[in-house]
């Protein structure tokens, strides 16, 4: 035994020698329960993916007379993807989308911005004016396409508004006209949405340093200069994350536009989802279906990983 060895302890020898032995047993015992429960979670993510990407490139429809385990009889190579890059109404569709999603994001993030500011200070009745500009979020977003259609009807309550405001009878036909139909639908996006921009900027809002802003105004910085230098910087992560949620979310947009317009007239409110759906359910091309939906997947996908590179050079910039 060596003379470092023989100065040690026999049972501190044994207990630090033990010490990595029961962590690796615990590892791999933890391993072991969890296993049952990653595989189903990796069957319940991988299958659904691997399906779509294997019917993508097939012409199987239900309509086929076979089963979708035999779908490679029709197998058509990338065929669904090359007729994806030439369809004219599937990029259309897809504008309409980055269209609904340029206006309402930044509307609701603005919107959603100015609420947190105001309701970062305490004043009377705080807290139901607070419950009150919740409740549009927890409203079931078909229930608020069919408020908003009937809102906008050519006798509802938007033209009387409008009549009383300006004294003449005004009947605005709002969803049959193509572009004004498309701005119902964005208002009622933006009004359902906001609150949730609110909640998440609020957080980040509450969470600025207390002292760093009472020390920015005893050296003489005004509101703006305290909000652009310090609490904007702070927000950079929450910002990143509000705004990665409701450009994804946008971008799914269905629910409350299809009660309110069916994505009419026309095709002039079809989002890329309403235009899933309706291939879907009326065309039943389910290989071109998967084909779009995968598409779509990865644009998304890649708008995810950004967002978080992003989120993690604000952190690094912040700390």
């Amino acid at each position: 035994m060596s003379a470092v060895t023989a100065t040690i302890p026999e049972d501190e020898m044994g207990t630090a020698c033990g010490k990595p032995a029961l962590r690796d047993e615990g590892a791999r015992l933890g391993f072991r329960l969890t296993l049952p429960a990653q595989i189903l979670v990796l069957f319940i993510s991988a299958f659904p993916l691997l399906m779509q990407l294997y019917i993508s490139v097939t012409d199987w429809s239900p309509l086929s007379g076979i089963g979708w385990w035999n779908a490679w009889e029709m197998w058509n190579s990338f065929a669904n993807y090359t007729d994806l890059m030439a369809d004219a109404r599937f990029w259309s569709a897809l504008q309409r989308t980055a269209i609904v999603m340029v206006v309402c994001v930044p509307a609701e993030f603005l919107l959603g911005l100015a609420l947190a500011t105001l309701f970062a200070d305490d004043f009377p009745g705080k807290r139901i004016f607070y419950s009150i500009l919740l409740m549009p979020m927890m409203v079931v977003p078909a229930v608020a396409g069919y408020m908003f259609f009937m809102l906008f009807q050519s006798g509802g309550p938007v033209n009387d508004i409008l009549s009383n405001i300006v004294g003449t009878p005004v009947t605005i036909a709002w969803l049959s006209d193509p572009t004004l139909a498309l701005i119902a639908v964005m208002i009622a996006d933006i009004w359902q949405w906001t609150p949730l921009m609110f909640l998440i900027l609020l957080a980040g809002l509450v969470g600025v340093p207390e002292d760093q802003m009472k020390a920015a105004t005893l050296l003489g910085a005004n509101a703006w200069q305290r909000f652009t230098t310090i609490v904007l910087p702070k927000m950079k992560t929450i910002i990143f994350i509000a705004l990665a949620i409701r450009v994804i979310e946008n971008f799914k947009i269905f629910d409350t536009l299809y009660i309110m317009t069916g994505g009419g007239p026309g095709v002039a409110t079809e989002t890329i989802s309403v235009y899933i759906y309706k291939v879907t359910t009326q065309d039943l091309i389910w290989g071109y279906v998967a084909a779009i939906a995968l598409a779509i997947l990865i644009v998304l996908s890649i708008v995810a990983v950004y967002a978080m590179k992003r989120m993690a050079k604000a952190r690094e910039l912040a700390a």
